[in-house]
Protein backbone atom coordinates (compact mmCIF):
# COMPACT_ATOMS: atom_id res chain seq x y z
CA UNK A 1 0.00 0.00 0.00
CA UNK A 2 1.67 3.68 -0.92
CA UNK A 3 0.32 6.84 -0.28
CA UNK A 4 1.84 10.21 -0.68
CA UNK A 5 -1.21 11.90 0.22
CA UNK A 6 0.00 14.13 3.00
CA UNK A 7 -3.28 15.43 4.65
CA UNK A 8 -4.39 11.69 4.88
CA UNK A 9 -1.48 10.54 6.84
CA UNK A 10 -1.11 13.50 9.14
CA UNK A 11 -5.06 12.49 9.76
CA UNK A 12 -4.43 8.71 10.79
CA UNK A 13 -1.50 9.79 12.61
CA UNK A 14 -3.59 12.01 15.06
CA UNK A 15 -6.31 9.66 14.68
CA UNK A 16 -3.63 6.92 15.88
CA UNK A 17 -2.43 9.28 18.52
CA UNK A 18 -5.66 9.28 19.99
CA UNK A 19 -7.01 5.84 19.67
CA UNK A 20 -3.13 4.27 20.46
CA UNK A 21 -3.85 1.06 18.74
CA UNK A 22 -0.86 -1.77 18.65
CA UNK A 23 -0.56 -1.99 15.23
CA UNK A 24 -1.53 0.07 12.06
CA UNK A 25 -2.76 -2.27 8.91
CA UNK A 26 -3.17 -0.04 5.95
CA UNK A 27 -5.35 -1.88 3.62
CA UNK A 28 -4.28 -2.61 0.44
CA UNK A 29 -8.05 -4.48 -1.12
CA UNK A 30 -6.38 -8.06 -2.13
CA UNK A 31 -7.45 -11.02 -1.97
CA UNK A 32 -4.71 -12.42 0.09
CA UNK A 33 -5.17 -9.59 2.53
CA UNK A 34 -9.02 -10.67 2.50
CA UNK A 35 -8.34 -14.21 3.31
CA UNK A 36 -5.69 -13.25 5.78
CA UNK A 37 -8.38 -11.84 7.85
CA UNK A 38 -10.61 -14.35 7.24
CA UNK A 39 -8.49 -16.54 8.73
CA UNK A 40 -7.82 -14.81 11.45
CA UNK A 41 -11.40 -14.32 13.13
CA UNK A 42 -12.14 -18.27 12.52
CA UNK A 43 -9.11 -18.86 14.20
CA UNK A 44 -10.02 -16.42 17.18
CA UNK A 45 -14.04 -17.53 16.85
CA UNK A 46 -15.51 -14.49 15.87
CA UNK A 47 -16.04 -16.12 12.07
CA UNK A 48 -16.88 -19.22 11.30
CA UNK A 49 -16.70 -21.48 7.98
CA UNK A 50 -19.69 -22.26 6.31
CA UNK A 51 -19.95 -25.76 4.02
CA UNK A 52 -17.25 -25.04 1.29
CA UNK A 53 -18.80 -27.47 -0.86
CA UNK A 54 -22.53 -25.79 -0.38
CA UNK A 55 -21.70 -22.35 0.18
CA UNK A 56 -18.34 -21.79 -1.37
CA UNK A 57 -16.34 -18.81 -0.04
CA UNK A 58 -18.63 -17.80 2.33
CA UNK A 59 -18.43 -17.70 6.64
CA UNK A 60 -20.56 -17.21 9.47
CA UNK A 61 -20.26 -13.94 12.31
CA UNK A 62 -22.41 -13.57 15.07
CA UNK A 63 -22.94 -10.50 16.74
CA UNK A 64 -23.21 -9.30 20.37
CA UNK A 65 -27.15 -9.61 21.17
CA UNK A 66 -27.20 -5.65 22.11
CA UNK A 67 -26.11 -4.85 18.15
CA UNK A 68 -28.30 -5.69 15.69
CA UNK A 69 -29.21 -2.98 14.04
CA UNK A 70 -28.99 0.64 13.16
CA UNK A 71 -30.06 3.46 16.07
CA UNK A 72 -31.46 5.47 14.73
CA UNK A 73 -32.01 7.44 18.17
CA UNK A 74 -28.24 7.38 18.66
CA UNK A 75 -27.61 9.01 15.63
CA UNK A 76 -26.40 12.62 15.46
CA UNK A 77 -26.16 14.99 12.78
CA UNK A 78 -23.71 17.35 14.04
CA UNK A 79 -24.30 20.91 11.85
CA UNK A 80 -23.28 23.93 12.75
CA UNK A 81 -26.90 25.18 12.64
CA UNK A 82 -29.34 23.39 14.87
CA UNK A 83 -31.99 23.91 11.50
CA UNK A 84 -29.73 22.60 9.22
CA UNK A 85 -30.21 19.30 10.69
CA UNK A 86 -34.18 19.50 10.68
CA UNK A 87 -36.76 18.13 12.50
CA UNK A 88 -35.75 14.96 10.83
CA UNK A 89 -32.44 13.91 12.62
CA UNK A 90 -31.52 14.31 15.96
CA UNK A 91 -28.98 17.25 16.47
CA UNK A 92 -25.92 17.62 18.96
CA UNK A 93 -23.73 20.42 18.87
CA UNK A 94 -21.01 19.61 17.19
CA UNK A 95 -18.18 20.87 19.24
CA UNK A 96 -19.78 19.55 22.25
CA UNK A 97 -20.02 15.55 20.46
CA UNK A 98 -16.97 15.95 19.26
CA UNK A 99 -15.39 16.44 22.73
CA UNK A 100 -17.71 13.51 24.17
CA UNK A 101 -16.62 11.43 21.37
CA UNK A 102 -12.92 12.24 21.19
CA UNK A 103 -13.19 11.08 25.00
CA UNK A 104 -14.92 7.63 23.76
CA UNK A 105 -12.02 7.20 20.91
CA UNK A 106 -8.97 8.03 23.71
CA UNK A 107 -6.90 4.64 24.01
CA UNK A 108 -10.05 2.76 23.03
CA UNK A 109 -7.61 0.51 20.85
CA UNK A 110 -4.91 -0.42 23.11
CA UNK A 111 -4.18 -4.23 22.34
CA UNK A 112 -5.65 -3.65 19.04
CA UNK A 113 -5.09 -3.27 15.45
CA UNK A 114 -6.09 -0.38 13.63
CA UNK A 115 -7.17 -0.92 10.15
CA UNK A 116 -7.02 2.06 7.80
CA UNK A 117 -9.26 1.31 4.65
CA UNK A 118 -9.34 3.38 1.88
CA UNK A 119 -12.59 3.04 -0.42
CA UNK A 120 -14.05 4.53 -3.63
CA UNK A 121 -18.12 5.33 -3.77
CA UNK A 122 -18.72 4.22 -6.60
CA UNK A 123 -17.02 2.85 -10.06
CA UNK A 124 -12.83 3.65 -9.45
CA UNK A 125 -12.88 5.47 -13.50
CA UNK A 126 -16.15 7.69 -12.55
CA UNK A 127 -15.77 11.17 -12.34
CA UNK A 128 -19.25 10.81 -9.89
CA UNK A 129 -16.88 8.79 -7.50
CA UNK A 130 -15.51 9.81 -3.83
CA UNK A 131 -13.27 8.63 -1.92
CA UNK A 132 -13.43 8.24 1.53
CA UNK A 133 -11.35 6.58 4.59
CA UNK A 134 -12.48 4.27 7.42
CA UNK A 135 -10.48 3.62 10.73
CA UNK A 136 -11.22 0.67 11.92
CA UNK A 137 -10.06 -1.74 15.01
CA UNK A 138 -12.98 -4.21 13.38
CA UNK A 139 -11.50 -6.74 11.01
CA UNK A 140 -15.28 -7.97 10.38
CA UNK A 141 -15.81 -4.35 9.45
CA UNK A 142 -12.94 -4.23 7.15
CA UNK A 143 -13.81 -7.26 5.36
CA UNK A 144 -17.11 -6.43 4.78
CA UNK A 145 -15.96 -3.31 3.20
CA UNK A 146 -14.16 -5.10 0.93
CA UNK A 147 -17.28 -6.64 -0.08
CA UNK A 148 -19.29 -3.62 -0.51
CA UNK A 149 -17.06 -1.17 -1.72
CA UNK A 150 -13.93 -0.98 -3.93
CA UNK A 151 -11.08 -0.71 -1.65
CA UNK A 152 -7.65 -0.33 -1.14
CA UNK A 153 -5.26 0.83 -3.38
CA UNK A 154 -7.31 1.69 -6.27
CA UNK A 155 -8.97 4.09 -3.94
CA UNK A 156 -5.58 5.48 -2.46
CA UNK A 157 -4.86 6.05 -6.62
CA UNK A 158 -8.14 7.69 -7.34
CA UNK A 159 -7.48 9.92 -4.08
CA UNK A 160 -4.10 10.96 -5.45
CA UNK A 161 -2.86 13.89 -3.22
CA UNK A 162 -6.52 15.26 -3.19
CA UNK A 163 -7.80 16.47 0.47
CA UNK A 164 -10.98 15.63 -0.43
CA UNK A 165 -12.35 12.81 0.95
CA UNK A 166 -14.75 12.14 3.61
CA UNK A 167 -12.96 10.94 6.87
CA UNK A 168 -14.58 8.15 9.19
CA UNK A 169 -13.50 6.76 12.33
CA UNK A 170 -14.59 3.73 14.05
CA UNK A 171 -14.38 1.39 17.12
CA UNK A 172 -16.21 -1.20 18.35
CA UNK A 173 -15.25 -0.07 21.54
CA UNK A 174 -16.78 -1.93 24.36
CA UNK A 175 -20.18 -2.58 22.77
CA UNK A 176 -22.03 -1.19 25.46
CA UNK A 177 -25.11 0.51 24.01
CA UNK A 178 -24.77 3.32 26.38
CA UNK A 179 -21.31 3.94 24.83
CA UNK A 180 -22.70 3.99 21.65
CA UNK A 181 -23.65 6.81 18.86
CA UNK A 182 -23.12 7.28 15.59
CA UNK A 183 -22.42 10.90 14.35
CA UNK A 184 -21.88 12.99 11.34
CA UNK A 185 -20.25 16.26 10.56
CA UNK A 186 -21.78 17.81 7.47
CA UNK A 187 -19.35 20.77 7.34
CA UNK A 188 -16.23 18.78 7.77
CA UNK A 189 -17.47 15.77 5.86
CA UNK A 190 -16.85 13.70 9.30
CA UNK A 191 -17.97 10.66 10.63
CA UNK A 192 -17.27 9.23 14.28
CA UNK A 193 -19.24 5.82 15.19
CA UNK A 194 -18.03 4.54 18.89
CA UNK A 195 -20.08 1.44 20.49
CA UNK A 196 -21.32 -0.37 17.53
CA UNK A 197 -20.40 -3.61 14.71
CA UNK A 198 -23.28 -3.72 13.00
CA UNK A 199 -23.61 -2.76 9.40
CA UNK A 200 -25.14 0.27 9.12
CA UNK A 201 -23.48 1.58 11.71
CA UNK A 202 -20.28 0.06 11.03
CA UNK A 203 -19.58 -0.04 8.04
CA UNK A 204 -19.21 3.91 7.22
CA UNK A 205 -18.91 3.54 3.86
CA UNK A 206 -23.07 2.99 3.19
CA UNK A 207 -25.73 4.73 4.62
CA UNK A 208 -23.18 6.99 6.98
CA UNK A 209 -21.35 8.17 3.99
CA UNK A 210 -23.21 7.38 0.94
CA UNK A 211 -26.49 8.36 2.01
CA UNK A 212 -25.99 11.07 5.03
CA UNK A 213 -22.87 12.98 4.33
CA UNK A 214 -23.31 12.31 0.30
CA UNK A 215 -26.90 14.03 0.52
CA UNK A 216 -25.43 17.46 1.98
CA UNK A 217 -22.37 17.18 -0.58
CA UNK A 218 -24.77 16.80 -3.70
CA UNK A 219 -26.82 19.47 -2.48
CA UNK A 220 -23.36 21.49 -2.22
CA UNK A 221 -22.56 20.64 -5.28
CA UNK A 222 -25.79 20.07 -7.54
CA UNK A 223 -26.54 16.39 -7.90
CA UNK A 224 -28.80 13.98 -5.80
CA UNK A 225 -27.51 11.02 -3.52
CA UNK A 226 -30.63 8.57 -2.66
CA UNK A 227 -32.18 5.59 -1.04
CA UNK A 228 -32.97 4.67 -4.82
CA UNK A 229 -32.88 1.26 -6.62
CA UNK A 230 -31.63 1.28 -10.11
CA UNK A 231 -33.32 -1.35 -12.31
CA UNK A 232 -32.82 -2.02 -16.13
CA UNK A 233 -35.96 -2.60 -18.61
CA UNK A 234 -34.43 -4.46 -21.69
CA UNK A 235 -37.63 -4.66 -24.45
CA UNK A 236 -37.23 -7.70 -26.78
CA UNK A 237 -35.96 -5.40 -29.63
CA UNK A 238 -33.07 -5.06 -27.53
CA UNK A 239 -33.96 -1.16 -26.15
CA UNK A 240 -32.69 -0.90 -22.60
CA UNK A 241 -34.71 1.93 -19.67
CA UNK A 242 -33.40 2.55 -16.38
CA UNK A 243 -35.41 3.93 -13.53
CA UNK A 244 -34.77 4.38 -10.09
CA UNK A 245 -37.31 3.38 -7.62
CA UNK A 246 -37.78 4.32 -3.56
CA UNK A 247 -39.41 2.40 -1.37
CA UNK A 248 -39.93 2.37 2.90
CA UNK A 249 -38.89 -0.89 4.17
CA UNK A 250 -40.93 -4.20 4.07
CA UNK A 251 -41.93 -2.73 0.61
CA UNK A 252 -40.40 -4.97 -1.62
CA UNK A 253 -37.60 -2.88 -2.85
CA UNK A 254 -35.06 -5.55 -3.52
CA UNK A 255 -37.23 -7.78 -4.99
CA UNK A 256 -37.93 -4.64 -7.53
CA UNK A 257 -34.48 -4.48 -7.65
CA UNK A 258 -33.81 -8.11 -8.87
CA UNK A 259 -37.53 -8.72 -10.90
CA UNK A 260 -38.15 -11.49 -12.79
CA UNK A 261 -40.30 -10.86 -15.70
CA UNK A 262 -43.47 -12.87 -15.76
CA UNK A 263 -43.82 -15.98 -18.58
CA UNK A 264 -45.60 -13.58 -20.70
CA UNK A 265 -43.38 -11.30 -21.24
CA UNK A 266 -41.32 -13.08 -23.65
CA UNK A 267 -37.54 -11.54 -24.64
CA UNK A 268 -37.88 -9.15 -21.73
CA UNK A 269 -35.20 -8.89 -19.19
CA UNK A 270 -34.56 -6.86 -16.10
CA UNK A 271 -31.20 -5.91 -14.85
CA UNK A 272 -30.13 -4.95 -11.68
CA UNK A 273 -27.71 -2.10 -11.27
CA UNK A 274 -28.24 -0.97 -8.17
CA UNK A 275 -30.63 -2.29 -4.79
CA UNK A 276 -30.17 0.45 -2.58
CA UNK A 277 -28.36 3.51 -3.26
CA UNK A 278 -28.18 5.67 -6.46
CA UNK A 279 -26.23 8.97 -7.26
CA UNK A 280 -27.74 11.14 -9.91
CA UNK A 281 -25.98 13.86 -12.03
CA UNK A 282 -27.26 15.62 -14.93
CA UNK A 283 -25.39 14.60 -18.45
CA UNK A 284 -24.16 16.32 -21.18
CA UNK A 285 -27.32 15.14 -22.77
CA UNK A 286 -29.56 16.96 -20.13
CA UNK A 287 -30.53 13.61 -18.87
CA UNK A 288 -30.14 12.46 -15.27
CA UNK A 289 -27.16 9.66 -15.00
CA UNK A 290 -27.38 7.41 -11.87
CA UNK A 291 -24.08 5.15 -10.78
CA UNK A 292 -24.54 2.74 -8.20
CA UNK A 293 -22.03 3.83 -5.06
CA UNK A 294 -21.86 0.15 -4.10
CA UNK A 295 -19.96 -2.88 -5.24
CA UNK A 296 -22.09 -5.15 -2.74
CA UNK A 297 -25.36 -6.15 -1.58
CA UNK A 298 -26.25 -5.82 2.45
CA UNK A 299 -29.79 -7.62 2.80
CA UNK A 300 -31.77 -8.49 5.59
CA UNK A 301 -31.82 -12.58 5.04
CA UNK A 302 -35.36 -13.43 6.64
CA UNK A 303 -37.72 -13.72 3.72
CA UNK A 304 -35.66 -14.28 0.91
CA UNK A 305 -35.58 -17.73 -0.87
CA UNK A 306 -36.09 -18.98 -4.11
CA UNK A 307 -39.64 -18.16 -4.23
CA UNK A 308 -39.68 -14.60 -3.01
CA UNK A 309 -36.13 -13.63 -4.67
CA UNK A 310 -34.12 -15.93 -6.26
CA UNK A 311 -31.86 -13.73 -7.80
CA UNK A 312 -30.94 -12.27 -4.10
CA UNK A 313 -30.54 -16.47 -2.93
CA UNK A 314 -28.13 -17.10 -5.86
CA UNK A 315 -26.15 -13.88 -5.50
CA UNK A 316 -24.96 -15.14 -1.66
CA UNK A 317 -24.11 -18.85 -2.55
CA UNK A 318 -20.31 -17.91 -2.68
CA UNK A 319 -17.90 -15.41 -1.33
CA UNK A 320 -20.85 -14.12 1.10
CA UNK A 321 -20.54 -13.23 5.00
CA UNK A 322 -23.70 -14.21 6.64
CA UNK A 323 -24.50 -12.21 10.18
CA UNK A 324 -27.07 -13.35 12.64
CA UNK A 325 -28.62 -15.89 11.10
CA UNK A 326 -29.25 -19.72 12.18
CA UNK A 327 -26.35 -22.24 11.60
CA UNK A 328 -27.59 -25.56 10.81
CA UNK A 329 -24.98 -29.02 12.59
CA UNK A 330 -23.71 -28.98 9.24
CA UNK A 331 -22.69 -25.62 8.62
CA UNK A 332 -25.19 -23.86 6.64
CA UNK A 333 -26.94 -20.55 7.58
CA UNK A 334 -30.87 -21.00 7.92
CA UNK A 335 -33.47 -18.33 8.53
CA UNK A 336 -37.19 -18.51 8.62
CA UNK A 337 -38.82 -18.33 4.63
CA UNK A 338 -35.80 -19.97 3.17
CA UNK A 339 -37.09 -23.49 3.52
CA UNK A 340 -38.08 -26.56 5.80
CA UNK A 341 -36.17 -25.88 9.09
CA UNK A 342 -33.27 -27.76 9.56
CA UNK A 343 -34.27 -30.50 12.78
CA UNK A 344 -31.20 -28.60 14.57
CA UNK A 345 -29.55 -25.28 14.56
CA UNK A 346 -27.90 -23.22 16.66
CA UNK A 347 -29.86 -19.44 16.55
CA UNK A 348 -28.52 -16.12 16.25
CA UNK A 349 -27.37 -15.74 19.92
CA UNK A 350 -25.36 -18.70 19.87
CA UNK A 351 -28.78 -21.23 21.43
CA UNK A 352 -29.50 -24.33 20.78
CA UNK A 353 -32.84 -24.47 18.72
CA UNK A 354 -35.43 -26.79 17.00
CA UNK A 355 -38.55 -25.90 15.29
CA UNK A 356 -40.30 -26.62 18.63
CA UNK A 357 -38.58 -23.51 19.81
CA UNK A 358 -40.79 -20.80 20.77
CA UNK A 359 -38.58 -18.03 19.49
CA UNK A 360 -37.30 -17.52 16.16
CA UNK A 361 -33.52 -19.04 14.92
CA UNK A 362 -32.62 -16.33 12.55
CA UNK A 363 -32.71 -12.46 14.17
CA UNK A 364 -35.18 -10.42 11.96
CA UNK A 365 -32.71 -8.17 10.83
CA UNK A 366 -29.84 -11.03 9.96
CA UNK A 367 -28.19 -9.98 6.91
CA UNK A 368 -26.02 -10.91 4.17
CA UNK A 369 -22.70 -9.32 2.40
CA UNK A 370 -22.51 -10.63 -0.70
CA UNK A 371 -20.44 -9.00 -4.40
CA UNK A 372 -22.91 -7.18 -6.42
CA UNK A 373 -21.32 -9.46 -9.62
CA UNK A 374 -22.45 -12.71 -7.94
CA UNK A 375 -26.14 -11.51 -8.86
CA UNK A 376 -27.23 -13.59 -12.25
CA UNK A 377 -28.96 -10.40 -13.57
CA UNK A 378 -25.95 -7.86 -12.64
CA UNK A 379 -26.28 -5.35 -15.39
CA UNK A 380 -23.53 -4.96 -17.68
CA UNK A 381 -23.67 -1.26 -16.81
CA UNK A 382 -22.98 -1.46 -13.36
CA UNK A 383 -19.50 -0.22 -13.26
CA UNK A 384 -19.95 2.02 -15.97
CA UNK A 385 -17.93 5.27 -15.47
CA UNK A 386 -20.77 7.80 -16.53
CA UNK A 387 -23.72 5.38 -14.89
CA UNK A 388 -27.00 4.86 -16.95
CA UNK A 389 -29.45 7.45 -18.14
CA UNK A 390 -32.63 7.71 -16.23
CA UNK A 391 -36.31 7.92 -17.54
CA UNK A 392 -38.33 7.88 -14.43
CA UNK A 393 -38.84 7.97 -10.99
CA UNK A 394 -40.77 5.31 -9.19
CA UNK A 395 -41.96 6.18 -5.29
CA UNK A 396 -43.84 3.77 -3.12
CA UNK A 397 -45.41 2.68 0.25
CA UNK A 398 -47.53 0.04 1.78
CA UNK A 399 -51.06 1.37 2.11
CA UNK A 400 -54.27 -1.04 1.96
CA UNK A 401 -56.66 1.53 0.46
CA UNK A 402 -55.77 5.14 -0.18
CA UNK A 403 -52.86 5.08 -2.59
CA UNK A 404 -53.74 3.02 -6.05
CA UNK A 405 -51.66 0.70 -7.82
CA UNK A 406 -49.69 3.09 -9.91
CA UNK A 407 -49.99 7.11 -10.86
CA UNK A 408 -47.78 9.47 -13.02
CA UNK A 409 -47.31 13.15 -11.48
CA UNK A 410 -48.62 16.05 -13.49
CA UNK A 411 -44.84 17.34 -13.72
CA UNK A 412 -41.56 17.43 -12.05
CA UNK A 413 -42.97 19.55 -8.88
CA UNK A 414 -45.97 17.69 -8.33
CA UNK A 415 -43.64 14.54 -8.52
CA UNK A 416 -41.44 16.30 -5.45
CA UNK A 417 -44.32 16.66 -3.35
CA UNK A 418 -45.57 13.16 -4.10
CA UNK A 419 -42.44 11.89 -3.43
CA UNK A 420 -42.35 14.05 -0.14
CA UNK A 421 -45.35 12.59 1.06
CA UNK A 422 -44.71 8.75 0.70
CA UNK A 423 -45.42 6.79 3.59
CA UNK A 424 -46.86 3.54 4.76
CA UNK A 425 -48.91 2.02 7.41
CA UNK A 426 -48.29 -0.12 10.24
CA UNK A 427 -49.24 -3.56 10.46
CA UNK A 428 -50.06 -5.39 13.67
CA UNK A 429 -46.90 -7.38 13.70
CA UNK A 430 -45.13 -4.21 13.87
CA UNK A 431 -46.48 -1.90 16.34
CA UNK A 432 -49.64 -3.39 17.76
CA UNK A 433 -52.18 -0.75 16.25
CA UNK A 434 -53.16 -1.46 11.96
CA UNK A 435 -53.19 1.31 9.91
CA UNK A 436 -50.97 3.95 11.27
CA UNK A 437 -49.60 6.35 8.25
CA UNK A 438 -45.64 6.97 8.85
CA UNK A 439 -44.40 9.69 6.11
CA UNK A 440 -41.07 8.24 4.87
CA UNK A 441 -40.31 11.27 2.38
CA UNK A 442 -38.29 9.85 -0.71
CA UNK A 443 -37.86 6.87 1.43
CA UNK A 444 -34.81 9.12 3.03
CA UNK A 445 -36.06 9.59 7.00
CA UNK A 446 -33.49 7.86 8.24
CA UNK A 447 -30.64 9.04 5.58
CA UNK A 448 -31.24 12.78 4.84
CA UNK A 449 -28.02 14.04 6.32
CA UNK A 450 -29.73 18.06 6.25
CA UNK A 451 -33.22 19.54 7.03
CA UNK A 452 -36.35 17.82 4.63
CA UNK A 453 -37.24 21.30 3.64
CA UNK A 454 -34.32 22.24 2.19
CA UNK A 455 -34.08 18.56 0.35
CA UNK A 456 -37.49 19.03 -0.97
CA UNK A 457 -35.90 22.64 -2.37
CA UNK A 458 -32.81 21.24 -3.95
CA UNK A 459 -35.25 18.67 -5.52
CA UNK A 460 -37.52 21.25 -6.97
CA UNK A 461 -34.53 23.45 -8.17
CA UNK A 462 -32.79 20.03 -9.66
CA UNK A 463 -35.91 19.93 -11.78
CA UNK A 464 -35.29 23.71 -13.34
CA UNK A 465 -32.09 22.31 -14.59
CA UNK A 466 -33.29 20.22 -17.82
CA UNK A 467 -36.25 19.84 -19.79
CA UNK A 468 -35.77 16.45 -20.33
CA UNK A 469 -35.93 15.25 -16.45
CA UNK A 470 -37.86 11.61 -15.58
CA UNK A 471 -41.04 11.34 -15.18
CA UNK A 472 -42.16 10.79 -11.48
CA UNK A 473 -44.57 8.15 -10.55
CA UNK A 474 -45.60 6.24 -7.47
CA UNK A 475 -47.13 2.39 -6.67
CA UNK A 476 -48.30 0.58 -4.08
CA UNK A 477 -48.50 -3.17 -4.41
CA UNK A 478 -49.94 -3.55 -1.21
CA UNK A 479 -53.62 -2.30 -1.88
CA UNK A 480 -56.13 -4.65 -0.14
CA UNK A 481 -59.89 -5.79 -1.54
CA UNK A 482 -62.73 -6.11 0.00
CA UNK A 483 -61.71 -9.22 2.10
CA UNK A 484 -58.58 -7.82 3.24
CA UNK A 485 -56.64 -9.76 0.88
CA UNK A 486 -53.67 -7.95 -1.43
CA UNK A 487 -55.75 -7.05 -4.70
CA UNK A 488 -52.22 -7.44 -6.80
CA UNK A 489 -50.14 -10.18 -6.99
CA UNK A 490 -46.73 -8.67 -6.89
CA UNK A 491 -43.44 -9.81 -7.09
CA UNK A 492 -42.58 -10.60 -10.93
CA UNK A 493 -46.12 -9.07 -11.84
CA UNK A 494 -44.76 -5.64 -10.98
CA UNK A 495 -43.64 -5.83 -14.59
CA UNK A 496 -47.07 -5.25 -15.59
CA UNK A 497 -47.28 -2.04 -13.68
CA UNK A 498 -43.24 -0.82 -14.95
CA UNK A 499 -44.37 -1.71 -18.44
CA UNK A 500 -46.92 1.13 -18.39
CA UNK A 501 -44.44 3.41 -16.97
CA UNK A 502 -42.01 2.75 -19.55
CA UNK A 503 -44.65 3.77 -22.05
CA UNK A 504 -45.96 6.76 -20.72
CA UNK A 505 -42.31 7.81 -20.64
CA UNK A 506 -42.27 7.04 -24.61
CA UNK A 507 -45.54 8.78 -25.09
CA UNK A 508 -46.77 5.50 -26.42
CA UNK A 509 -50.34 5.23 -23.68
CA UNK A 510 -53.19 7.15 -22.70
CA UNK A 511 -54.07 8.06 -18.87
CA UNK A 512 -56.98 9.36 -17.13
CA UNK A 513 -56.57 12.28 -15.06
CA UNK A 514 -57.41 12.05 -10.76
CA UNK A 515 -57.38 14.63 -8.52
CA UNK A 516 -53.85 13.00 -7.41
CA UNK A 517 -52.22 12.00 -10.75
CA UNK A 518 -52.88 9.72 -14.16
CA UNK A 519 -53.58 6.65 -13.69
CA UNK A 520 -53.84 4.04 -16.26
CA UNK A 521 -56.62 4.50 -19.20
CA UNK A 522 -58.54 1.50 -19.70
CA UNK A 523 -56.77 -1.77 -21.64
CA UNK A 524 -53.67 0.24 -20.65
CA UNK A 525 -52.16 -2.16 -18.59
CA UNK A 526 -51.55 -5.95 -19.84
CA UNK A 527 -53.35 -8.01 -17.52
CA UNK A 528 -52.73 -11.20 -19.52
CA UNK A 529 -52.13 -14.49 -17.40
CA UNK A 530 -51.47 -11.94 -14.37
CA UNK A 531 -55.18 -13.71 -12.37
CA UNK A 532 -56.61 -9.71 -12.34
CA UNK A 533 -59.22 -9.34 -14.05
CA UNK A 534 -60.68 -5.69 -15.32
CA UNK A 535 -63.10 -5.68 -12.28
CA UNK A 536 -60.47 -5.74 -10.24
CA UNK A 537 -58.00 -3.14 -12.00
CA UNK A 538 -60.46 -0.71 -11.71
CA UNK A 539 -60.84 -1.26 -8.13
CA UNK A 540 -57.24 -0.97 -7.58
CA UNK A 541 -57.10 2.39 -9.67
CA UNK A 542 -59.87 4.31 -7.63
CA UNK A 543 -59.22 7.14 -5.78
CA UNK A 544 -61.71 7.65 -2.84
CA UNK A 545 -62.22 11.52 -2.13
CA UNK A 546 -62.79 10.86 1.11
CA UNK A 547 -59.98 9.26 2.15
CA UNK A 548 -57.45 11.55 0.61
CA UNK A 549 -59.37 14.14 2.43
CA UNK A 550 -57.95 12.26 5.65
CA UNK A 551 -54.55 11.82 3.96
CA UNK A 552 -55.10 15.83 3.07
CA UNK A 553 -55.06 16.51 7.12
CA UNK A 554 -51.88 13.96 7.36
CA UNK A 555 -49.96 15.94 4.71
CA UNK A 556 -50.46 19.18 6.28
CA UNK A 557 -49.66 18.29 9.89
CA UNK A 558 -46.30 17.08 8.23
CA UNK A 559 -45.56 20.26 6.32
CA UNK A 560 -46.12 22.23 9.19
CA UNK A 561 -43.53 20.64 11.55
CA UNK A 562 -41.04 22.57 9.01
CA UNK A 563 -42.20 25.96 9.43
CA UNK A 564 -41.07 28.55 7.20
CA UNK A 565 -38.35 27.03 6.11
CA UNK A 566 -40.76 25.09 4.14
CA UNK A 567 -40.75 25.87 0.33
CA UNK A 568 -43.54 28.16 -0.52
CA UNK A 569 -43.99 25.04 -3.58
CA UNK A 570 -44.40 22.79 -1.58
CA UNK A 571 -47.54 24.88 -0.16
CA UNK A 572 -48.94 25.55 -3.49
CA UNK A 573 -49.39 21.61 -4.19
CA UNK A 574 -50.64 20.89 -1.08
CA UNK A 575 -53.06 23.46 -1.79
CA UNK A 576 -53.51 22.59 -5.56
CA UNK A 577 -54.57 19.40 -4.02
CA UNK A 578 -57.10 20.09 -1.55
CA UNK A 579 -58.98 21.89 -4.69
CA UNK A 580 -58.45 18.91 -7.05
CA UNK A 581 -60.04 16.89 -3.88
CA UNK A 582 -62.97 19.69 -3.56
CA UNK A 583 -63.76 19.57 -7.05
CA UNK A 584 -64.67 15.98 -7.30
CA UNK A 585 -66.49 16.11 -3.97
CA UNK A 586 -68.52 18.91 -4.95
CA UNK A 587 -70.02 17.42 -8.21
Amino acid sequence: MTTTNAALKAWVDTMTQLTTPDNVHWCDGSQGEYDTLIKQMVADGTMTELDQDKWSGCYYHRSSPNDVARVEHLTFICSENKDDAGPNNNWEDPAKMKAKMNGLFEGCMQGRTMYVVPYCMGPVGSPYSKVGIEITDSPYVTVNMRIMTRMGQQALDKLGDSTDFVRGLHSTGELDPDRRFICHFPETREIMSFGSGYGGNALLGKKCHALRIASIQARDEGWLAEHMLILGLESPEGETTYVCAAFPSACGKTNLAMLIPPAEYKGWKAWCVGDDIAWLRWGPDGRLWAINPEAGFFGVAPGTSEKTNPMALASLKTNSIFTNTALTEDNQPWWEGLGPPPAKATDWKGNAWTPATETAAAHPNSRFTSPAKNCPVASPEMDAPEGVPISAFIFGGRRARTAPLVFEAFDWNHGVYVGAMAASETTAAATGKVGVVRRDPFAMKPFCGYNFADYFGHWLKMGTQSEKAPKIFHVNWFRTDANGKFAWPGFGQNMRVLEWVLKRCAGEVDAVDTPIGAVPASGGLNLQGSGVDAAQLDDLLDVDSDEWQEELKGQKEFLEQYGDRMPKEMWNQYHALAERLSAVGAR
